[in-house]
């Protein structure tokens, strides 16, 4: 992200603000993983590529995994983007069915509805990236699906927060002129430093003097959700059209 705000000659500000913990006790992913395996689950959702390997070395860690992929091979398998589409082809499975870009929850149902995917009375596994998704699960399950989490991971705030507290006091110094998110969990932990600091309010009415770069819909729907007025929104959601969109807009304005 650094490399590409330079290449356009803007100066960048980097400041982690999640890392990716894996849960430790993974009980429920276990016990869902094992209802796979026995057969009792019909479909299976796929929403992230590091949260399928994460589900694939939790099913290892108990000698599970063998069991977990022949079970995928034997059902319709959902997902949300490439990235779990890629993971799959790597154990030679396919996807019956994949969302199209901006890869979010509402593409994916689309998609489902589309391909004409029966899902009332079926059970089906959702593998779950760091947060539930209720208004996914909420859509599956008003097509009459019975939704299986399978929590694999969570996010957690970085080790050293101190270099988003600086974010967030050059923010209200009028200091930054953009700020970018790539997704929505970020959104949540840079409002919860600035609770902890005393300054949510106040970072919020300055970052809403900023331009707000939003990577996709999801991340756009939680800034809009949280108080802060997204300017531009990368399409498609990636970083490189984020970058470019933020930067075109700051030499329009």
């Amino acid at each position: 992200m650094r490399s590409l705000i330079e290449r356009f000659d803007g100066h960048a500000m980097v400041a982690p603000s999640m890392q990716e913990v894996p849960i430790e006790e993974n009980a429920r992913a276990l016990d869902a993983i094992q209802k796979v395996t026995s057969g009792a689950v019909s479909h299976m959702v796929l929403l992230t590529g590091v949260g399928t390997e994460a589900m694939l070395n939790v099913a290892a860690s108990q000698d599970l995994k063998e069991g977990l992929l022949q079970s995928m091979g034997r059902m319709p398998l959902l997902v949300r983007g490439p990235k779990p589409a890629a993971v799959l082809s790597r154990y030679g499975l396919k996807f019956t069915v994949k969302a199209p870009e901006p890869n979010t929850w509402r593409e994916l149902l689309t998609a489902i509805d589309q391909a004409k995917i029966e899902l009332n009375d079926q059970n089906v596994a959702v593998q779950e990236y760091g947060i539930p998704n209720p208004e996914l699960c909420n859509g599956l399950e008003s097509r009459g699906a019975t939704i299986l989490p399978i929590p694999v991971y969570r996010w957690a705030l970085p080790d050293d927060v101190e270099p988003l507290r600086q974010a967030i006091r050059q923010t209200i110094d009028g200091e930054i002129n953009a700020l970018l998110f790539t997704s929505a969990q970020q959104v949540r932990h840079v409002l919860q430093i600035a609770e902890q600091m005393g300054h949510r309010d106040e970072w919020l009415s300055f970052a809403n003097r900023a331009v707000v770069g939003s990577i996709g819909p999801t991340c756009t729907q939680t800034l809009r959700e949280e108080g802060l007025a997204v300017s531009v929104e990368a399409s498609p959601p990636k970083m490189g059209p984020l970058v470019r969109v933020v930067m075109q807009h700051i030499a329009d304005a």
